[in-house]
Formats: structure tokens, sequence, C-alpha cells
């Protein structure tokens, strides 16, 4: 926290994430090898990702230009842009995890592929996490995007200068 009593939010690195998929995929890899039988995975995850992806990716391209005030755009409220940086930031922890998670269930059937159930396990794990992948770029993107610009015109840091 600052001085001034008020809470710095800092931008999503590379370390939480890729913590989390690290995490998600030893939970893939447990689960996976700990059930006994084939667990059932729904294709349905894969469609549900990628329309999440287009939403936030499409969001933060309106939101950048919103933010940037380019003519022809309404400004946006400062309160929606805070929604819109919680809602990236959730979804990039999220989508970390579920990378990591269905990647450790394709690698925990990769060796076993001649099998067509393990196949189509296989082939299923690795979409969802392929789709999970692209939701986390388009949620660091939507982040990016709700980025204040610098203000060119304020370079007086004395503290009574505003």
């Amino acid at each position: 926290m600052s001085d001034d009593g008020r809470g710095t939010l800092t931008p999503t690195g590379w370390r939480v994430p890729s913590l989390l998929a690290v995490l998600g995929a030893l939970a893939g890899l447990l689960v996976a090898n700990s059930v006994t039988g084939l667990p059932l995975m729904p294709w349905s995850a894969i469609p549900t990702l990628l329309l999440l992806a287009f939403a936030e990716a499409f969001t933060a391209g309106r939101t950048a230009r919103r933010i940037r005030r380019e003519p022809g755009t309404e400004p946006m409220e400062p309160l929606s842009a805070a929604r819109l940086l919680a809602l990236a930031k959730a979804s990039a922890l999220f989508a970390a995890l579920a990378t990591g998670f269905f990647a450790g269930m394709a690698l925990s059937v990769s060796d076993r592929l001649e099998l067509a159930s393990h196949r189509e396990v296989f082939l299923t794990a690795l979409g969802t996490a392929a789709s999970a992948a692209l939701l986390l770029a388009a949620a660091l993107y939507l982040e990016h995007a709700c980025r204040v610009p610098e203000d060119d015109g304020d370079d007086d840091d004395t503290p009574g200068a505003r």
C-alpha cells in the first residue's frame, strides 16, 4: 500500500499464471492417474472457452479505443474500466489453472493413444487446454487495454502542481 492509504493494482505478470499452470498440470496428472477408469472429458468446454476468449478480446479492442478517447467513441466510465479489469484478472487466473489442468490430463493419457477412448480424452483435453490458453491471452489483452495512457502534459512531479 502507498503512504496515502490507497492500494495499488499491479499488472498480472508471468509468475502467477505460470505457477497456476504448473499446479493445474500437477492436479490434472494426479486426478487422471488416481481415478479408476478413464475420466469423461466434456467437449463442450472447448466452444465455451473459445466464446469467452472471443468476447474478452472483442471487449479489449473496444475498451482500448474508448480509454484512448478515439473519435467516435464514448469515454469509459472509471467504474466500468475497474469492473473489466477485475474480469480480466479473474479470467487470467482461471485460464492459467485450466490450461495446466487439461494439459496435465492430456499428458497423463499420451502414452496410451492406440486406444480409441484414450485418444478421445487426449484430443478433448488438448483442445480444452488450447482454448483456455486463448482465454488467458484474451484476458491479458483486456487487462492491458484497461491501462490509462500516460499524460504527456503532466511532467511536473511537485505535490502542489495539481
